[in-house]
């Protein structure tokens, strides 16, 4: 076992002497490396956007974009890691660098004005301009332009007059001309600059070229992951090779914090100033970060990334594509992981209830074996489960087939990038009229997410009509145990759930209710 080491910019240097704790946003200020800032240190302003060369889902390596005042510096040993000044190239003797496409259009096109955020905005906007599946649009006429959608509409609007959901793949108005996915930048805010010079530099930068050398870097393998003991005082980060390892450990270490993308312990580090002796990281695992369809279920490994679960199942289970573009902000979902958001245990994380819609059901892995509990029987109390001491969540598994119609409602403040009131997650199979079967998933309504079963019993074997949905959204209303808090009243969750069925039956039959 090496001294942990990471790559930085292209130049190898020591972690050392940095804290177990350490953050990568704060090793590389310490290095000099200041266009990596500290905006709100839990993960919500991107300021801290920094490029980490992943295992690609069409390349062989892919640049993804992490919030660095999140990740322990620790967990990235082995790793390659590039800052805002490390997309400028070199110029001749005697000459300033030669700035990145990204940066250029930043700057012609007005993006920065006091510049506190544009390094995190160029290190997200480099992501998306080297993911690899990111194809130019054109309109009927075989013209483009940033201020204007492949379709003709003002990006502010589409033709209903609102700005669409998106896929990977579409060509609505969050997607530019040149194929450029704004969610991108969901997860980075400016104060001062305004969003429209910024979007039109995203809108604008091009292709690659074949002489980039990140652009050169996708099509060569990501770093191996390395085992990591890593220790300062009485404080040691491990990370061990193999699945099996890892449960010895923490069987051995039944206090030891558990991480992957560490946006949630991360945030308490920095937040609550909390510690640990011992810290283990799973998000490396390959037991842990296989995806793979058989003929009764998909099972998603526990250390996929969002990202990484949205793009490989391209859409193939709806209720999941609906949830990814609503969870967190792309930044977010480049680290966290389901197996992180069921191990929290959080009552209004957004994957319960539609995991619960989906039955899905949680696969336990220990020292001594492996278990399969259905996701309704995994939650005990508050941030409680069923899960163990030494247990460490290896997969969710998905039953198939899918019900046909799906629907997920996240009640927040804002549309993206905010923490849900209220989530509500249907998967109904309707047959000639009639609801067959019907499962509905609820958080932010109780102590943990909950199946609404009583919902449920008034749906299924009933026609699917205004009298029918209008009597589950009575029922509905009642499920759960909503309280006032400063997201929402009582009374506006309990509403809130009753009109998400309506919601539903205005989507599928197009009558509205009276």
């Amino acid at each position: 076992m090496t001294a942990a080491r990471i790559t930085v910019n292209g130049d190898e240097a020591p972690i050392s002497p940095a804290a177990p704790h350490t953050t990568v946003l704060d090793f590389l200020r310490e290095r000099g490396l200041t266009g990596t800032k500290e905006g709100c240190a839990e993960g919500e302003c991107g300021a801290c956007a920094v490029l980490v060369a992943r295992p690609g889902t069409h390349e062989p390596t892919d640049w993804v974009a992490v919030n660095a005042c999140l990740l322990p510096v620790a967990s990235l040993d082995g790793q390659e890691v590039v800052t805002s000044e490390g997309l400028a190239t070199a110029g001749e003797a005697g000459t300033p660098p030669v700035l990145h496409p990204v940066q250029e259009e930043m700057a012609v096109r007005g993006g920065s004005q006091c510049g506190y955020c544009t390094p995190g905005f160029v290190c997200s906007m480099a992501a998306e301009y080297y993911r690899p599946d990111r194809r130019p649009h054109t309109d009927p006429a075989g013209t483009t332009d940033s201020e204007h959608g492949p379709n003709g509409l003002d990006s502010e609007h589409g033709p209903n007059g609102f700005a669409p959901a998106c896929g990977p793949n579409s060509t609505d108005p969050e997607h530019g001309p040149n194929g450029f996915d704004l969610h991108a930048l969901s997860g980075n805010l400016c104060r001062c600059t305004g969003y429209r010079p910024i979007r039109d530099a995203a809108f604008a930068v091009g292709t690659p070229s074949a002489e980039d050398p990140l652009a050169r870097r996708r099509g060569q393998s990501p770093p191996e992951p390395v085992a990591t003991e890593y220790t300062r005082g009485d404080r040691t980060f491990l990370r061990k090779s193999t699945l099996d390892e890892t449960l010895r450990l923490l069987r051995e270490r039944p206090d030891a914090v558990v991480i992957a993308g560490s946006t949630d312990w991360g945030v308490e580090v920095n937040i609550l100033s909390r510690r640990a002796d011992c810290v283990v990281a799973v998000d490396r695992l390959p037991e842990l970060r296989e995806l793979r369809t058989t003929s009764d279920h998909i099972e998603i490994g526990a250390a996929l990334t969002l990202t990484e679960i949205e793009r490989l199942l391209d859409g193939s289970v709806p209720l999941l594509a609906e949830l990814f573009p609503q969870f967190a902000s792309r930044l977010i979902r480049n680290g966290a992981t389901l197996g992180g958001n069921l191990g929290t245990g959080s009552p209004i994380g957004d994957s319960p209830p539609v995991l619960l819609a989906l039955e899905a059901s949680v696969v336990l892995a220990h020292a001594d074996g492996e278990r399969e509990v259905p996701l309704a029987d995994y939650f005990t109390g508050y941030r409680q489960s069923v899960r163990r001491p030494g247990e460490l969540i290896r997969a969710v598994r998905v039953p198939l087939p899918l019900s046909p119609v799906t629907s997920f409602h996240k009640i927040a403040k804002r549309r993206f990038d905010d923490i849900s009131s209220v989530a509500v997650a249907f998967a109904l199979d309707i047959q000639d009229g009639t609801v067959r079967k019907a499962r509905v998933g609820l958080g932010g309504v109780a102590a943990t997410p909950v199946r609404a079963l009583a919902t449920e019993a008034a749906l299924e074997g009933r026609p699917w009509t205004e009298e029918t949905v209008e009597a589950a959204a009575r029922v509905l209303r009642t499920q759960g145990t909503p309280m006032d808090d400063h997201r929402a009243s009582a009374a506006y969750r309990a509403e809130m759930l009753g009109q998400s069925l309506r919601k539903l039956y205005v989507r599928t039959t197009g009558t509205v209710s009276s």
